[in-house]
């Protein structure tokens, strides 16, 4: 019997295609969703209750694969508007590559597994290519730890030791996913543990909060973590739990708004997530006006001005939105620099905005984009999640139409985004 998940899941895999026209202007408000990058180790943490309602839940293809995960394990999932309540048992700690390679969230059930029933076997993830994104701090946290680990048939099989051979960790570099299932591991684990050189990006804290709900004390000092776990004999066995909003689609919608407000107002974001998002713009010329801790309003800017972006982990500026502000500078006045430091291969949107008309010259790791008078709408193809989104951008303000192909990327990190653009005037259509 097919599953509503299944189904879901099924229904958004038919979409190829997004077309969209030339748009006047966005005029009205537009509600962010609950983060996806936020959801996905919440999901993975609720492996560690027995019952678990998590609220403001986003429907995208990630979070169904998510769930679809959960049921392969053994929960119950129910899937109700605006939510998401699973409960009952794990009877398998087996994910299959059919469905971790899908999407790179898969790889957050290893953590949750872990800290659940102290074993996991999970197929590598998929994901988005965007370049290198190798699972080895993930790997040399857990034999720092003392678990066995063992990579075999494309699975990677863990058993955490009884008692932990160590309890300091400390990662080569940065990484959000790799912090998360730390975490998620450790809470399975008895005693005081500390992380350095963890990520702090505010879905890595969304996590530290709703783990805090289950019994966990988490101090965060810079960037370390001091975890004091009571052992998942003694962690709450019903919890629910609110996703903060998702600040990529805000700042989406905020960069559309610099293009085509009339005015737009974005609410229930998190102004506070968004800073160096907001100060970019600013730079560029729009005027985002705050109007509560929760909503922005933003107006369209004559002409963009030319900007140095580099990207950089949380509190910088999120390698999420690098694609998003290279559509807009395709039309600003003057040349504009973009540095990506955190993935080697994240400019393959470059070529396709380049058939919209745009001037984008890419050299390592740097994209220099010259500044155009307009664009023309054409064929183009999504080459990751983010890419789809500037390329929808980059097609609202074209001249004409434009059809954006391999359109499940958007599907994956974007709720409803065809309809929000109908609902603020444009046209926008799947098929």
């Amino acid at each position: 019997m097919v599953s509503v998940v299944e189904e879901l899941v099924g229904r958004r895999k038919g979409y190829r295609f997004l077309r969209v026209r030339r748009c006047d202007g966005l005029k009205g408000e537009v509600r962010v969703s609950g983060a996806k990058n936020a959801a996905l180790p919440l999901l993975a943490a609720s492996l560690l209750v027995e019952r678990f309602e998590l609220e403001n839940f986003p429907v995208l293809l990630d979070t169904l694969y998510a769930l679809r995960i959960l049921e392969l394990l053994g929960r119950e999932v129910e899937l109700l508007p605006g939510r998401v309540s699973v409960k009952g048992g794990i009877s398998s700690v087996r994910i299959p590559y059919e469905i971790s390679s899908l999407f790179r969230g898969s790889l957050l059930f290893l953590g949750g597994l872990l800290g659940a029933v102290g074993r996991a076997e999970v197929a590598h993830p998929g994901g988005c290519a965007i370049g290198s994104r190798p699972i080895d701090q993930h790997l040399k946290f857990l034999s720092h730890i003392g678990a066995e680990v063992e990579l075999e048939g494309g699975f990677v099989k863990v058993k955490l030791p009884p008692e932990p051979k160590a309890r300091a960790f400390t990662f080569d570099l940065i990484t959000v996913t790799g912090t998360e299932n730390a975490l998620l591991t450790l809470a399975g684990l008895r005693g005081e543990f500390e992380l350095h050189n963890a990520a702090l990006e505010p879905e890595v804290l969304d996590l530290v909060e709703f783990l805090k709900k289950l019994g966990l004390e988490v101090e965060v000092k810079g960037r370390s973590f001091l975890v004091r776990s009571p052992g998942r004999e003694n962690l709450k066995r019903e919890v629910s739990h609110r996703t903060i909003p998702d600040r990529i689609e805000a700042g989406t919608f905020l960069v559309a708004g610099a293009l085509l407000g009339e005015p737009l107002t974005v609410k229930g974001l998190e102004v506070s997530h968004l800073g160096a998002v907001l100060e970019k713009l600013r730079e560029a010329g729009a005027e985002p006006e705050v109007l509560s801790p929760s909503e922005v309003r933003i107006r369209r800017v004559e002409r963009p001005r030319a900007l140095e972006v580099q990207t950089a982990p949380y509190p910088g500026f999120p390698t999420d939105m690098q694609a998003q502000f290279m559509a807009m500078l395709t039309l600003a006045d003057g040349v504009s620099l973009i540095v990506e430091n955190i993935f080697e291969n994240r400019f393959q949107h470059a070529l396709e905005l380049a058939r919209l008309g745009a001037s984008v010259e890419v050299r390592g790791k740097t994209a220099i984009v010259r500044g155009v008078e307009r664009l023309k709408g054409a064929p183009v193809n999504a080459t990751d999640l983010r890419a789809s989104a500037a390329l929808v951008l980059a097609g609202l303000v074209a001249e004409g139409e434009t059809v954006v192909g391999k359109i499940g990327h958007l599907l994956r990190g974007y709720e409803d985004l065809d309809g929000k653009l109908r609902r603020l005037g444009c046209d926008a259509e799947l098929f």
